[in-house]
C-alpha cells in the first residue's frame, strides 16, 4: 500500500465515524421537542450504560453466569453500594477497581 491510499483510508474511516455524530446534532438542534420525548430520551443513555453493565457483569464469557466463581459479581456488589451511597463516579470507580484487583490477585 501506498502513502496516499492509507491517508485516504484514514481521513475516509475518520469522516464515515464523524458523520453519525455530527449530523443528528445539526440537524435536530434546531427543533424544541416536547416535554415528554424530552423525559423519554433523558432515559435512554442510563437504559444502555444499565445493560451494557449487565450484560459484562452477569455474562463475562459470553454466557450468562450467575455462580459464586464469577468474579464479576462480586466487583459489582460493594462497587453498587458505593455508587449508591456516594454518588460519585471518583469513588465508584475506585471501589470497583479495587476490588476487581483483590479478587484477580487474591482469589
Amino acid at each position: 500500500m501506498s502513502v496516499t491510499s492509507i491517508w485516504i483510508m484514514i481521513i475516509g474511516v475518520s469522516i464515515v465515524s464523524i458523520l453519525p455524530r455530527i449530523l443528528p446534532v445539526a440537524l435536530f438542534s434546531r427543533f424544541e421537542f416536547p416535554a415528554p420525548l424530552k423525559r423519554w430520551l433523558s432515559f435512554v443513555a442510563p437504559a444502555v450504560l444499565s445493560s451494557l453493565t449487565a450484560l459484562s457483569v452477569l455474562a463475562p464469557d459470553g454466557a450468562i453466569d450467575i455462580s459464586v466463581q464469577n468474579k464479576y459479581i462480586w466487583a459489582f456488589i460493594p462497587t453498587l453500594l458505593v455508587a449508591i451511597k456516594t454518588k460519585s463516579l471518583f469513588y465508584s470507580l475506585l471501589v470497583g477497581i479495587a476490588s476487581m484487583a483483590l479478587l484477580y490477585n487474591f482469589i
